[in-house]
Protein backbone atom coordinates (compact mmCIF):
# COMPACT_ATOMS: atom_id res chain seq x y z
CA UNK A 1 0.00 0.00 0.00
CA UNK A 2 1.33 3.22 -0.42
CA UNK A 3 -0.34 7.33 -0.07
CA UNK A 4 -1.07 9.40 -3.40
CA UNK A 5 -1.16 12.57 -2.22
CA UNK A 6 -3.02 14.88 -4.71
CA UNK A 7 -3.19 18.76 -5.18
CA UNK A 8 -5.53 18.84 -7.98
CA UNK A 9 -8.92 18.17 -8.98
CA UNK A 10 -8.27 15.00 -6.85
CA UNK A 11 -8.86 16.47 -3.89
CA UNK A 12 -12.39 16.35 -4.93
CA UNK A 13 -12.91 12.22 -3.36
CA UNK A 14 -15.96 12.45 -5.99
CA UNK A 15 -13.20 13.36 -8.78
CA UNK A 16 -10.61 11.06 -7.61
CA UNK A 17 -13.35 7.87 -7.70
CA UNK A 18 -13.71 8.53 -11.37
CA UNK A 19 -10.11 6.94 -11.58
CA UNK A 20 -10.61 4.05 -9.61
CA UNK A 21 -14.17 2.65 -10.45
CA UNK A 22 -14.42 4.76 -13.91
CA UNK A 23 -16.54 7.35 -15.37
CA UNK A 24 -16.50 11.14 -15.98
CA UNK A 25 -15.64 13.89 -14.05
CA UNK A 26 -18.04 16.40 -13.40
CA UNK A 27 -16.73 19.65 -15.53
CA UNK A 28 -14.82 17.75 -17.78
CA UNK A 29 -15.20 15.86 -21.10
CA UNK A 30 -12.49 13.19 -20.25
CA UNK A 31 -14.06 9.58 -19.49
CA UNK A 32 -11.62 6.90 -17.46
CA UNK A 33 -11.59 3.25 -17.19
CA UNK A 34 -10.86 3.09 -13.45
CA UNK A 35 -8.14 1.14 -12.29
CA UNK A 36 -7.52 -2.92 -12.82
CA UNK A 37 -8.54 -2.91 -8.87
CA UNK A 38 -11.62 -1.19 -8.30
CA UNK A 39 -11.37 -1.22 -4.33
CA UNK A 40 -12.06 2.10 -2.54
CA UNK A 41 -9.19 3.84 -0.84
CA UNK A 42 -9.16 2.33 2.64
CA UNK A 43 -7.99 5.62 4.15
CA UNK A 44 -8.06 9.54 3.13
CA UNK A 45 -6.69 12.24 5.31
CA UNK A 46 -5.35 15.91 4.27
CA UNK A 47 -1.51 17.04 3.58
CA UNK A 48 0.28 20.20 3.24
CA UNK A 49 2.69 19.53 0.64
CA UNK A 50 6.03 21.40 0.24
CA UNK A 51 6.08 21.97 -3.11
CA UNK A 52 5.01 25.32 -5.11
CA UNK A 53 1.85 24.30 -7.10
CA UNK A 54 1.02 26.40 -10.66
CA UNK A 55 -1.43 26.10 -13.67
CA UNK A 56 0.20 24.58 -17.43
CA UNK A 57 -0.95 23.26 -20.32
CA UNK A 58 -4.06 23.27 -22.14
CA UNK A 59 -6.39 20.24 -20.96
CA UNK A 60 -8.66 19.48 -23.47
CA UNK A 61 -10.95 17.24 -20.69
CA UNK A 62 -10.96 21.00 -19.11
CA UNK A 63 -12.28 23.16 -21.74
CA UNK A 64 -8.22 23.34 -22.71
CA UNK A 65 -8.32 25.59 -18.99
CA UNK A 66 -4.70 24.64 -17.25
CA UNK A 67 -4.32 22.38 -14.85
CA UNK A 68 -1.95 21.38 -11.70
CA UNK A 69 1.44 20.60 -11.13
CA UNK A 70 4.08 21.10 -8.53
CA UNK A 71 7.60 21.96 -9.05
CA UNK A 72 10.22 19.33 -8.40
CA UNK A 73 11.95 20.96 -6.03
CA UNK A 74 11.14 21.05 -2.05
CA UNK A 75 10.55 24.40 -0.29
CA UNK A 76 9.14 24.48 2.83
CA UNK A 77 7.84 27.89 2.40
CA UNK A 78 5.36 26.58 0.27
CA UNK A 79 1.94 25.23 1.59
CA UNK A 80 0.20 23.46 -1.18
CA UNK A 81 -3.25 22.11 0.08
CA UNK A 82 -3.45 18.21 -0.65
CA UNK A 83 -5.27 14.99 0.33
CA UNK A 84 -4.09 11.40 0.44
CA UNK A 85 -5.56 8.30 -0.42
CA UNK A 86 -4.22 5.13 0.96
CA UNK A 87 -4.22 2.88 -2.03
CA UNK A 88 -2.16 -0.15 -3.63
CA UNK A 89 0.60 0.39 -5.84
CA UNK A 90 -1.01 -1.26 -8.53
CA UNK A 91 -3.79 1.64 -8.32
CA UNK A 92 -1.24 4.47 -8.41
CA UNK A 93 0.30 2.78 -11.65
CA UNK A 94 -2.81 2.73 -13.37
CA UNK A 95 -3.73 6.52 -12.01
CA UNK A 96 -0.20 7.94 -13.42
CA UNK A 97 -1.25 6.05 -16.41
CA UNK A 98 -5.11 7.68 -16.68
CA UNK A 99 -3.71 10.67 -16.28
CA UNK A 100 -1.24 10.89 -19.01
CA UNK A 101 -4.45 9.30 -21.28
CA UNK A 102 -2.27 6.48 -22.12
CA UNK A 103 -3.30 2.86 -22.81
CA UNK A 104 0.05 1.82 -22.63
CA UNK A 105 1.80 -1.07 -19.77
CA UNK A 106 3.42 1.35 -17.38
CA UNK A 107 6.24 0.02 -14.86
CA UNK A 108 7.47 2.08 -11.33
CA UNK A 109 9.71 0.72 -9.59
CA UNK A 110 8.87 2.34 -5.92
CA UNK A 111 11.89 1.42 -4.35
CA UNK A 112 14.25 3.38 -6.59
CA UNK A 113 11.64 6.30 -6.57
CA UNK A 114 11.91 6.27 -2.78
CA UNK A 115 15.51 6.12 -2.59
CA UNK A 116 15.97 8.52 -5.36
CA UNK A 117 12.92 11.09 -4.26
CA UNK A 118 11.74 11.04 -8.09
CA UNK A 119 11.73 8.88 -11.05
CA UNK A 120 11.13 9.60 -14.30
CA UNK A 121 8.43 6.87 -16.23
CA UNK A 122 7.51 8.44 -18.79
CA UNK A 123 9.81 10.58 -20.68
CA UNK A 124 7.62 13.93 -21.63
CA UNK A 125 4.79 13.01 -19.94
CA UNK A 126 2.19 15.43 -18.04
CA UNK A 127 2.89 13.33 -15.41
CA UNK A 128 6.09 11.03 -15.69
CA UNK A 129 7.39 12.01 -12.62
CA UNK A 130 6.48 10.13 -9.30
CA UNK A 131 7.90 11.97 -6.47
CA UNK A 132 8.41 10.53 -3.10
CA UNK A 133 6.95 13.28 -0.15
CA UNK A 134 8.29 10.73 2.73
CA UNK A 135 5.96 8.39 5.02
CA UNK A 136 2.82 8.28 6.76
CA UNK A 137 1.86 4.79 9.31
CA UNK A 138 5.14 2.95 7.78
CA UNK A 139 3.42 3.04 3.83
CA UNK A 140 5.46 5.94 1.26
CA UNK A 141 3.90 8.77 0.00
CA UNK A 142 4.22 9.36 -3.22
CA UNK A 143 2.34 12.24 -5.95
CA UNK A 144 3.65 12.56 -9.38
CA UNK A 145 3.80 15.83 -11.62
CA UNK A 146 5.85 17.00 -14.80
CA UNK A 147 9.69 16.14 -15.17
CA UNK A 148 10.58 20.15 -15.53
CA UNK A 149 8.84 23.23 -14.85
CA UNK A 150 6.67 24.08 -17.28
CA UNK A 151 7.42 27.86 -17.43
CA UNK A 152 6.89 27.97 -21.11
CA UNK A 153 3.33 26.31 -20.56
CA UNK A 154 1.65 28.62 -17.51
CA UNK A 155 -2.15 28.53 -18.14
CA UNK A 156 -5.13 29.29 -16.26
CA UNK A 157 -7.33 26.91 -15.50
CA UNK A 158 -10.88 26.61 -16.55
CA UNK A 159 -13.77 27.78 -14.15
CA UNK A 160 -15.06 24.17 -14.34
CA UNK A 161 -11.64 22.62 -12.64
CA UNK A 162 -10.69 25.45 -10.56
CA UNK A 163 -14.42 24.32 -8.88
CA UNK A 164 -13.67 21.36 -8.77
CA UNK A 165 -10.67 22.04 -7.14
CA UNK A 166 -12.32 24.42 -4.63
CA UNK A 167 -14.62 21.71 -3.50
CA UNK A 168 -12.25 19.34 -3.00
CA UNK A 169 -10.47 21.56 -0.37
CA UNK A 170 -13.48 22.64 0.99
CA UNK A 171 -14.19 18.92 1.49
CA UNK A 172 -10.70 17.85 2.75
CA UNK A 173 -9.19 21.24 4.76
CA UNK A 174 -12.84 22.85 5.70
CA UNK A 175 -11.60 26.05 4.28
CA UNK A 176 -14.27 29.32 3.44
CA UNK A 177 -14.61 30.15 0.00
CA UNK A 178 -12.85 33.36 1.06
CA UNK A 179 -9.65 31.37 2.29
CA UNK A 180 -9.95 29.61 -1.15
CA UNK A 181 -10.19 32.49 -3.09
CA UNK A 182 -7.07 33.85 -0.97
CA UNK A 183 -5.31 30.68 -1.77
CA UNK A 184 -6.10 30.60 -5.49
CA UNK A 185 -4.61 34.33 -5.91
CA UNK A 186 -1.01 33.05 -5.23
CA UNK A 187 -0.97 30.14 -7.60
CA UNK A 188 1.08 31.06 -10.92
CA UNK A 189 -1.32 30.77 -13.63
CA UNK A 190 -3.81 32.58 -11.86
CA UNK A 191 -5.86 35.41 -13.82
Amino acid sequence: MIWYASYGSNLLLERFLCYIKGGQPTGSSDVYDGCRNKSLPTKNSQITIPHELYFAHEANGWQRGGVGFIKNERDESCQTLGRMYLITEEQFIDVVRQENLDDAPLEIDFNKAKREGSLIVKDGAWYGNPLCLGEKDNSPNFTFTSQTYLDDKINSPSEAYLSTIARGIKETHGMSDKEIDAYFQGIEGMK
